[in-house]
């Protein structure tokens, strides 16, 4: 797993085995994950979605603590994912960066507590599965509309987004700051090096 360059996020690129009969990769391994991050991912919940070209999911972040990691990869079509600064008082606040996700190349995303996660599918059918440290809990779940020009996310220009009406109806980055909805870098940080040092593994 190598930094991305938004810190808390990281990039695997896993080998993948091909033959004849198809093709074999190992997309999630313990000892690389806690080389990269200094702890184990706790599981709690693993999603899967199914998402038509265009749609956009996000940008999506929990309070912290405890927040929601997750892990993230393509198993069918593409998408764009998006890791997103939302951490008040962090050095790169307000920073976007993007990765393409495919079936092809199976690359994944892990994004730590604090950070905003949002995917455009690039392809019909596009399927993402990650894993998550912790439930859903409405009570503690926040959005930004994804499309706020203050991000500067690079979705593509030849693809036509489409939301649901919670996501559009999101506040900008801005906006969420101003309601107190923002996690900030310091508690993010504390939350992680807890995890650090509470694994006993």
């Amino acid at each position: 797993m190598k930094a991305l360059g938004i810190e808390g996020s990281w990039l695997h690129e896993p080998q993948i085995f091909t033959d004849s009969r198809g093709s074999f990769r190992e997309w999630f391994a313990d000892d690389r994950f806690r080389g990269a991050s200094g702890h184990g991912l706790r599981l709690a919940q693993a999603n899967c979605s199914v998402s038509a070209r265009g749609t956009v999911r996000g940008i999506h972040f929990a309070e912290v603590p405890p927040g929601q990691a997750k892990y993230v990869t393509c198993v069918r079509g593409a998408v764009l994912d998006a890791v997103v600064d939302i951490r008040t008082g962090s050095p790169t606040f307000g920073r976007s960066e993007t990765v393409r996700l495919d079936e092809g190349d199976g690359r994944c995303v892990y994004l730590s507590e604090g950070l905003g996660h949002a995917f455009m599918a690039l392809a019909d059918k596009a399927t993402v599965v990650y894993l998550c440290s912790e439930g859903y809990a409405p009570q503690r779940e926040h959005g930004i509309n994804p499309l706020d020009p203050a991000l500067d996310i690079a979705w593509p220009a030849d693809v036509t987004p489409l939301l649901s009406p919670k996501d559009e109806a999101a506040p900008t980055l801005a906006e969420a700051e101003r309601q107190g909805l923002l996690p900030s870098y310091e508690s993010c940080a504390a939350y992680r090096r807890g995890l650090r040092e509470g694994d006993t593994h």
